[in-house]
């Protein structure tokens, strides 16, 4: 008789096709088997533990088992599991809505509801391209993104994506975007100064001389995630903020991962006081517990679909799960838990520990760079620290100090050359310290041997 592990290893091996994993590669180790969760940690089938050092890919809040979002989702249970919204509504929407425009930035006062930040990209996307459309301004059509981002994988989030990896293979069913530079000092020829001189140069002079056809410009404010963890200098994105108003083109903020708290303030955009046209959240919004996500819009761009039935201005958009009233009532017990356990100010506190342990890991021989905005950090692995030169993408640097990780108790996943530390906001100082010590003798374990 097969053990519970060796059967359901043999038929994950047979059916599961894993996202964003060379299959190939994948099958020829044993798999991790997640059984169970408590606190911020995570316990196999085989019954070890491993700390959660990347939120279960950047989306738990409060922790795993939480009796207080449990219960929200069985009081739910015992009401009604799902109600459409089209031509209805349910309480937990209605409620979780009112919520998120109170803590959004200024002027967001609709909610559209979806099911993942690809979704809500794709929404956004749409809205902005039928905002123009339904104002007369139809020539208005294209959109500017920005160098290695990454919205999603739908196809019209993968429209405003740059990251040749993922994207390029589906480049002949894109529609067409600009592509302005990301501010990445590390890999600039300048400084900090000089790579965001680069990106307000680049997004002046193309809405200088494209304006009249751009709809928007999409933007992972202050981070972007998949790219690196590169973090923004300072001022950077309220200046493009300021360019898109003057050339009257909307702004999109992506906030699937830098929001509820994941930069030490509620929104990444509240950090320079922006706010945008659309902005998209996903991830921490239900505190890691099901797939809510939503596009938040100002009351301008509604009022360009609000109209008589025969203008044909109705925005002909929705998914079956929509404003699901499971994953609307744990969003709001999750949004709760922020106000009673004060968790944006823990964050910032947890986040200069998290800096001030990390410091000594920046002397090492082959990190370049630790890239930090609260509990969003980014280690970038170089074969020479001197040169920045690169570790080839054959040599999986990345990979493997993951994996060495794991076998100390910790789980990630990372972006390349990049390490990724994003831990769940209720992580204590102790639980960081600890963490912390796994990701340093990872790195110095696989880069120096040691």
């Amino acid at each position: 008789m097969r053990s519970n592990f060796e059967q359901l290893a043999s038929l994950n091996k047979e059916h599961l096709w894993h996202p964003f994993t060379q299959m190939k590669d994948y099958i020829h180790s044993d798999p991790l088997i997640i059984e169970r969760g408590e606190g911020i940690k995570l316990y196999d089938i085989q019954g070890r533990a491993y700390y959660d050092g990347f939120s279960s890919v950047w989306l738990n809040v409060h922790g795993h088992n939480v009796p207080e979002l449990n219960k929200a989702i069985t009081d739910q249970l015992g009401r009604v599991a799902h109600s459409t919204l089209l031509g209805m509504a349910n309480v937990p929407a209605i409620e979780l809505a009112e919520k998120l425009t109170l803590i959004a930035p200024k002027g967001l006062n609709k909610v559209f509801y979806s099911d993942s930040g690809a979704t809500g990209v794709e929404i956004a996307i749409k809205m902005a391209f039928q905002y123009w459309h339904n104002q007369g301004a139809r020539e208005k059509k294209t959109f500017i993104t920005m160098k290695q981002a990454y919205h999603g994988d739908t196809i019209g989030a993968v429209s405003v994506g740059a990251i040749p990896l993922y994207h390029e293979v589906f480049r002949p069913m894109l529609f067409p975007s600009h592509v302005i530079p990301y501010p990445y000092a590390y890999r600039h020829e300048g400084d900090e100064t000089k790579a965001m001189e680069a990106t307000i140069s680049a997004l002046r002079h193309l809405l200088e001389t494209r304006g009249e056809e751009i709809a928007a410009l999409i933007v992972e404010p202050i981070v972007q995630g998949a790219g690196g963890i590169v973090v923004m200098p300072p001022g950077c994105l309220r200046e493009m903020a300021d360019l898109c108003r003057k050339h009257d083109v909307l702004l999109i903020a992506d906030e699937v991962a830098t929001g509820f708290g994941r930069t030490g303030a509620m929104f990444a955009c509240d950090l320079e006081a922006v706010s945008p046209d659309l902005m998209v959240i996903g991830k921490g919004l239900t505190g890691g517990y099901l797939p809510v996500a939503a596009t938040l819009a100002t009351d301008d761009v509604y009022n360009a679909f609000y109209a008589d039935y025969e203008e044909q201005k109705t925005f002909f958009h929705g998914h079956s799960f929509t404003g699901n009233p499971l994953g609307c009532a744990v969003a709001l017990a999750s949004l709760k838990l922020f106000e009673d356990r004060s968790l944006i100010e823990g964050v910032r506190m947890k986040a200069s520990f998290v800096e001030q342990k990390l410091r000594a890991l920046q002397d090492r021989p082959y990190v370049g760079e630790i890239r930090q905005k609260g509990l969003m950090i980014g280690i970038e692995l170089v074969r020479d620290k001197v040169t920045r030169q690169p570790y080839d993408w054959e040599e999986r640097i990345g990979v493997r100090a993951t994996l060495r990780a794991r076998e100390l108790g910790m789980l990630t996943r990372p972006l390349g050359n990049v390490m990724v530390f994003i831990p769940p906001l209720v992580s204590t100082e102790t639980e960081l310290d600890a963490m912390t010590d796994i990701l340093a003798e990872s790195i110095i374990s696989v880069t120096e041997g040691g």
